[in-house]
């Protein structure tokens, strides 16, 4: 009975996760601050659990649910919508949520323009806050809202959003970028809007005086980040939202100021589905390489082999909850290094084959420990690492070839030297020898 049980739990369990729509997997942490009401989140919550997340919900400063047990994660997700809480439970610190990311698992984070342990974790990501209290400011479109509640166009060049979203409304705080590549940002601010602590024009002296200086202490333009992603090594995901009123659904059904409806549900919809690893996550499935002729990988290779490097890559769709070859990469690159890269050339998909990419070339002529290295990374999609240690070693003296057609002058100039040795000890030997022995008997 109990092995029975056993059975249908693990059963269960795989059928929970054949069915998720996050690569990573379906439970979901939500943090929500009590002054927020959940109803008001309820079409982004809601469009969650369609796509079959399971949320869990606490506040802040509860020690239960915990979102680990022994250094184990017990979420797959978790989101943050407690952006002016200054005080939380022992398990949630900027530490702790560090070594989620270690641990796989993705963050959604909602900060504000008040200082909280949230702002000193949001610069370990290399993103670069204004001093608090310093919302976001546009006067441009002219509308009846304040200056702090904005619509921000979204720009249709991000790979991660839905080409041709309206725009947005968004209240909060911006944030500078740093100079990390492994940042991916998403929505940038309006040119025309900049950050200060009053909504009036009195601090436009400074503004201007700023611009004069090269932009020295000038919180404006669109190099601001309002929305901005990071990967880290381990392939998770964190994302930073300056305010968490763009996901509610007071914004995602308020007209914008030229009468259309707003991008509120589907930029948070696509943020999330980034985030969570729906799309854009790739994998390797398989390296193999072999000499060319052969099937099956050698022990080492000798130099100056033709050898054949294979890799089979698929991507996650998030329709079908399955992995898929994919062959739309089209700048992977095969290294074969030893401490630098002795070879470095394009692995190209290979035409009818989905999701296999070849390359055939020639080892170096210099033996030593080899690796074959996969190393591609790209803005917004999962990184890409394959590293495989092959020796490479001389010819065996037996491998060596017997005649080397450069060599033709020193075998015809040794040839005719044991010819001409040959001749000379023939005549030498063969000379007249009656001739002497005459000449010994007159003597006589």
């Amino acid at each position: 009975m109990w092995l029975l049980s056993s059975a249908l739990v693990t059963l269960l369990a795989l059928t929970k996760l054949s069915f998720a729509s996050s690569s990573s997997g379906d439970s979901v942490l939500v943090v929500l601050d009590p002054s927020l009401d959940r109803e008001n989140y309820s079409i982004f919550f809601s469009g969650l659990e369609k796509r079959g997340y399971n949320l869990t919900f606490r506040a802040p400063k509860d020690a239960s649910p915990a979102i680990t047990d022994y250094g184990v994660p017990n979420y797959d997700h978790v989101i943050l919508f407690a952006p002016d809480t200054k005080s939380y439970a022992q398990d949630i610190t900027p530490q702790s949520l560090v070594g989620l990311l270690s641990e796989n698992t993705n963050l959604l984070i909602a900060l504000s323009p008040k200082q909280t342990p949230l702002t000193s974790l949001a610069t370990e990501f290399s993103l670069i806050l204004p001093p608090p209290d310093t919302p976001l400011i546009s006067h441009h479109p002219a509308r009846s809202e304040p200056p702090t509640t904005i619509p921000v166009p979204v720009s249709s060049s991000s790979p991660i959003l839905t080409p041709g979203i309206p725009p947005i409304w968004f209240t909060g705080a911006p944030h500078a970028l740093g100079s990390t590549p492994m940042l991916v940002p998403i929505l940038h601010a309006p040119a025309e809007s900049f950050a200060a602590d009053s909504t009036s024009d009195a601090d436009s002296d400074a503004l201007v005086s700023a611009s004069e200086k090269g932009g020295e202490g000038l919180w404006a333009g669109s190099q601001m980040g309002l929305v901005t992603g990071f990967q880290t090594n381990v392939n998770s995901r964190v994302v930073f939202a300056g305010g968490v009123k763009m996901f509610s659904d007071e914004y995602a059904r308020k007209e914008l100021p030229s009468g259309g409806a707003p991008g509120n549900a589907l930029f948070v919809k696509d943020v999330a589905a980034w985030v969570f690893q729906e799309k854009m996550k790739l994998r390797i499935d398989a390296v193999d390489h072999h000499r060319v002729g052969e099937s099956g990988a050698p022990e080492m290779y000798t130099t100056n082999d033709e050898i054949v490097y294979t890799a089979h890559i698929s991507a996650y769709d998030s329709r079908t909850s399955t992995w898929k070859p994919y062959s739309g990469i089209d700048d992977l690159q095969l290294e074969f290094t030893m401490l630098d890269p002795h070879i470095r050339t394009s692995l190209p998909a290979v035409a009818g084959s989905p999701g296999t990419y070849q390359v055939q070339f020639r080892a170096p002529d210099r033996h030593g420990v080899f690796k074959f290295v996969l190393n591609w990374k790209r803005k917004g999609h999962s990184y890409l690492e394959s590293s495989t240690t092959v020796p490479v070693v001389p010819p065996r003296h037996d491998q060596y070839p017997r005649f080397l057609s450069a060599a033709w002058p020193y075998y015809a100039g040794a040839i005719s030297t044991s010819v001409g040795f040959f001749l000379f000890a023939a005549l030498w030997l063969a000379g007249d020898v009656k001739g002497e022995r005459k000449k010994g008997s007159k003597a006589e």
